[in-house]
């Protein structure tokens, strides 16, 4: 299993990033798949995710600001993250978890929030 995210950078308050994940090894369509960040100095958080049928969730934190959404044809997810604040600011993991034991994660991207 291999998830490589992309995307991230500094953006100013308001702004708009839109993260990716390539993923391989696995059956992707049939995954549901996840988004997680680290800000700095703070424990994981669960951003958002999407099912094998579509349906997403997300945290409180991002809803309504935040569009998690998967290509099957491309074996990739993607995080639209929209009206961005400092809070946001954290290294961005894209997640997939085979069982509840057995989670596999992506090397993560820096995003930045920040004027």
């Amino acid at each position: 299993v291999q998830l490589v995210e992309s995307g991230g950078g500094l953006v100013q308050p308001g702004g708009s990033l839109r993260l990716s994940c390539a993923a391989s090894g696995f059956t992707f369509s049939s995954s549901a798949m996840s988004w997680a960040r680290q800000a700095p100095g703070k424990g994981l958080e669960w951003v958002c995710g999407i099912y094998n049928d579509g349906m997403t969730y997300y945290a409180d934190s991002v809803k309504g600001r935040f569009t998690i959404s998967r290509d099957n044809a491309k074996n990739t997810v993607y995080l639209q993250m929209d009206s961005l604040k400092p809070e946001d600011t954290a290294v961005y993991y894209c997640t997939m978890a085979e069982s509840p034991i057995r989670v596999y994660w992506g090397q993560g991207t820096q995003v930045t929030v920040s004027s």
